[in-house]
């Protein structure tokens, strides 16, 4: 089954629905409902067709029905979310069939049990809806669903909370109306307190949520200032790149995104940005997901970038991480795999907005649109200043080859669509070219522009564009309003064209000759023409200069661009009157349509039966009269002549009367619509004067409370006032005290000030005598070191004499043995034993004397140890001396001082 025969059985059964609510008719309508859901149905709602039109108009009426069932009703908000699915037709959605209003009137109905599955589809259809779309707080049921989403926050139900946080962050972003709204309830506080609380929930995306929510209330508020101040905001940017870097889901993403730009609208919050220590490294990661080849997270981190572009110290910072030259980072071998994950992709930024102008991926025409902007400012910045790096210069060399590529490949043949999209990327192309004015004044870089155009390309994208705003060509034969815009695109892309030829015209080869030559065609009127004649001022001071260059040429056509100018001027007033004239014809009632188209077929049969009556005449006085038969042919030739231009007249009226029919058909589809929302609207005004007798009521009862509070008021403020006067003797009396103790400190602080003086004045002479013992210490060890060595050497001599005398006595009693078992035989040696005698006593003198001398080293050791002991005594002394003088000058500023030593 095709679309068309599936709206008229969904047309039907709404009428019969409407009609009869019977079981039968219910199952029917959500079969076809069922089944149109089944079908694919993109851009059904943006082509403005009067069967889709009527059909949605009677889905929304049904959904916002409160006697509609919840299946039939979940059945026809998830064919209206089908239908929805790109941004022209959520536009309609929203603004033509106010189908945010109709959700919001079944949540309210449905609102009592927050987790029905039909509450939470509304709120997600209404996320989407919302997105990027302005609503205002006073249509039907906007106030009723900010309730609801309020209350469903602060109870923190989970089911609902991330849908609501979602919705209401789409409802306050941009809003004023909805912010004041908000911000004048009498429980905002504990509001905010609850999204403050959310910004510790385990969800990144409820995060974000809460973050914008409280962006757009408290930005410029005190709130604000505190939640974004310097110490707090480092830690949202840390987590807004990221989650834009490491995902989180394309939604969370979105919503980073848009979180940063508006926090970006505060100039306090853009210089914490532009000072923040990590932001080139998350700029060079947020450019690293253009690699990922995605449309949307592309174009969302290509919005970012643009609303970086509006801050003045982001944007050289931009320039900076677009044009970082990329072999620094990569040549040595040290730091080869560092350079392949981080300053690889650094150097890849610019390479990846290069490949996005020409890339194959599904939905990457605004991708493309967005990165010629997004050059054409950082370009405009980065060549705008004195030195241009060779970097930059290299990117633009390799930029120029990829930009001019999408110049070509024009094909008219490829219908409409083509051709708008091939001079909207025209006219941003050459807009790159002249908005940037350095890259065609500069002479390195209009040396490097010069070397890539080619005459030949500008002259074939005039001709292209030439043939297409000519009024011959067959791409023009279109509806009137998409005529209108198709051949402004194309006058604008010409334009853009023959600027830049104008201003490379003295570089390249045959482009002057060329330009001047377009410039006398014929054709080109057209287009200059409506460029004279726009709302736009760029528009007219383009056409102003071409018109500059055009006028001293012999051959210009300056007649026809006069008379062409005079033609724009009579249409614009031509449908200005016309405008006028349509607004009358709505006011003309239905009935009269009827009465004219009765009016013109009685003239028609009023003139046939004249014929027959002047035949009938005609013969009837032959036979009787004989008057001149020509006088009468000339009388009757005349009548019929003014019943002929009568019938003209009759028949103009007629297609006018038509015509007006058909308007009237229009207005009878936008009548049903307006009328569903006027009884939407009674029925809420009704319900706002029952709740606004019940709260009459209501406050009646609180008058009475408050006139009692008053009263009670008025006693207090006495006693108020009664401790305000003891309040203000015991302030007299505190500033008396404040006077004595101030004095009293200011005494003790100057007795403080002398006392660490005279203790510095120590300190210094005790610094000196510390320096003089240490000194005499290190005298005193080395004497004592040497002292040492000398006794170890007199021990080791006294040791081995002890061991000569010893060896001495053994041979002395050796020889005694000797002597007395010889005695009585040996008795001639008596002389020998008497000079051995001798000698031993020499040896026994000898040994003495060693003895005394070791006793008197045990001595002299046994002295210098006593005084070594007492010199590390005294040494001890005066260092806890001036570790207590170094403790009293460190607590030099403190209120007490302590001056015992």
């Amino acid at each position: 089954m095709d679309i068309a025969t599936c709206l008229k059985s969904l047309l039907v059964a709404i009428q019969q629905y409407r009609d009869s609510r019977t079981v039968q008719h219910t199952a029917q309508l959500q079969k076809q409902v069922e089944d149109l859901s089944g079908l694919k149905c993109d851009g059904l709602l943006s082509s403005g067709q009067f069967l889709p039109t009527e059909c949605v108009s009677g889905l929304v009426e049904l959904a916002g029905s409160p006697s509609t069932s919840p299946a039939l009703t979940s059945a026809i908000i998830s064919l209206l979310a089908q239908l929805g699915s790109d941004d022209a037709s959520r536009e309609v959605l929203h603004s033509s069939f106010n189908l945010t209003s109709t959700l919001a009137a079944v949540i309210h109905h449905h609102g009592n049990t927050p987790g029905d599955p039909l509450v939470l589809q509304c709120l997600q259809v209404l996320q989407k809806l919302t997105y990027n779309t302005r609503t205002f707080q006073f249509s039907n049921y906007i106030r009723e669903l900010i309730g609801f989403l309020l209350t469903s926050i602060q109870s923190q139900n989970e089911d609902v909370v991330m849908p609501c946080l979602g919705l209401l962050a789409n409802l306050c972003r941009d809003n004023p109306s909805v912010q004041s709204h908000i911000k004048s309830m009498e429980n905002v506080r504990q509001l905010y307190r609850t999204l403050i609380n959310f910004l510790a929930h385990n969800s990144l995306t409820v995060v974000i949520f809460t973050l914008s929510i409280l962006a757009s209330l408290t930005l410029n508020e005190k709130v604000g200032e505190k939640l974004f101040e310097a110490k707090n905001i480092h830690q949202t940017f840390q987590l807004v790149f990221n989650i834009i870097v490491n995902g989180g889901g394309t939604l969370t993403r979105k919503y980073s995104v848009d979180l940063l730009i508006d926090l970006l609208k505060s100039p306090k919050v853009a210089d914490y940005l532009s000072r923040y220590q990590h932001f080139s490294a998350c700029v060079s990661q947020v450019l690293g997901l253009l690699h990922l080849k995605d449309a949307d997270s592309a174009a969302t981190v290509l919005q970012l970038l643009l609303s970086m572009c509006s801050v003045a110290a982001l944007r050289s910072q931009l320039c900076a991480v677009v044009f970082r030259p990329a072999g620094a980072k990569l040549r040595a071998a040290s730091h080869r795999q560092a350079g392949e994950q981080n300053g690889g992709r650094k150097a890849e930024c610019g390479l990846a907005l290069v490949q996005w102008l020409s890339s194959p991926v599904e939905g990457a025409e605004k991708c493309s649109l967005q990165t010629l902007q997004l050059l054409t400012e950082l370009l405009e910045e980065s060549l705008g200043a004195e030195s241009v790096s060779e970097s930059t210069l290299s990117f633009v060399e390799m930029l120029l080859p990829v930009a001019l590529g999408l110049l070509k490949g024009l094909d008219p043949a490829k219908g409409d669509a083509h051709l708008r999209k091939h001079c909207h990327r025209l006219t941003h192309v050459c807009t790159l070219l002249l908005t940037a004015p350095p890259l065609c004044c500069r002479d390195a870089t209009r040396s490097l522009v010069s070397s890539q155009v080619s005459a030949q390309l500008c002259l074939s994208q005039v001709e292209t564009l030439l043939s297409c705003c000519h009024s011959n060509s067959p791409l023009t034969c279109l509806p009137p309003v998409s005529s209108n815009n198709l051949s402004q695109l194309c006058a604008e892309a010409l334009l853009k064209v023959l600027e830049l030829m104008s201003r490379l015209r003295q570089q390249v080869q045959d482009m002057e000759t060329g330009f001047y030559r377009m410039l006398q065609d014929q054709r080109t009127v057209t287009p200059l023409s409506l460029a004279l004649t726009s709302h736009r001022r760029e528009h007219v001071q383009t056409g102003l200069a071409l018109l500059l260059e055009a006028t001293p040429l012999p051959d210009f056509p300056a007649l026809v661009l006069g008379e062409s100018i005079a033609a724009n001027n009579a249409y614009r007033q031509r449908e200005a009157e016309l405008s006028a004239k349509r607004v009358a014809v709505q006011e003309v009632p239905p009935p009269r349509m009827s009465s004219s188209m009765t009016d013109a077929s009685s003239g028609n049969k009023s003139v046939s039966n004249l014929v027959e009556k002047l035949q009938t005449g005609m013969e009837l006085q032959e036979p009787t009269k004989d008057s001149p038969l020509s006088e009468i042919i000339d009388v009757y030739e005349q009548k019929l002549a003014g019943f002929a231009s009568k019938e003209s007249r009759l028949q103009d009226l007629l297609e006018a009367k038509a015509l007006a029919l058909s308007q009237a058909d229009r207005l009878i589809a936008q009548y049903r619509l307006q009328r569903a929302q006027a009884e939407a609207e009674a029925r809420k005004l009704a319900c706002l004067l029952k709740d606004a007798e019940r709260r009459r009521e209501d406050l009646q009862g609180e008058l009475g409370n408050q006139v009692l509070e008053v009263e009670r008021s008025r006693a207090d403020m006495e006693e108020l006032l009664q401790h305000n006067a003891r309040l203000q003797r015991d302030s007299e009396e505190h500033q008396t005290l404040k006077g004595a103790y101030n004095a009293l400190l200011n005494s003790r602080f100057t007795e403080t000030e002398r006392l660490l003086k005279e203790l510095q004045a120590a300190h210094i002479s005790l610094s000196k005598q510390n320096d003089t013992l240490r000194k005499n210490h290190e005298a005193l060890q080395l004497h004592k070191d040497k002292i040492t060595s000398e006794l170890q050497e007199r021990e080791a001599e006294i040791k081995s004499l002890q061991l000569e005398v010893e060896k001495k006595n053994r041979d002395v009693a050796g020889r005694q043995f000797l002597m007395e078992r010889n005695d009585k035989s040996c008795k001639c040696l008596h002389a020998e034993v008497d000079v051995l005698r001798k000698e031993l006593n020499k040896t026994e003198q000898a040994r003495k004397d060693v003895s005394i001398k070791a006793s008197s080293l045990e001595l002299q050791k046994s002295q210098l140890e006593s005084k070594l002991k007492q010199k590390e005594d005294e040494l001890n002394k005066h260092s806890a001396m001036i570790a207590m003088i170094h403790s009293l000058s460190s607590g030099k500023l403190k209120s007490d001082v302590n001056l015992s030593l």
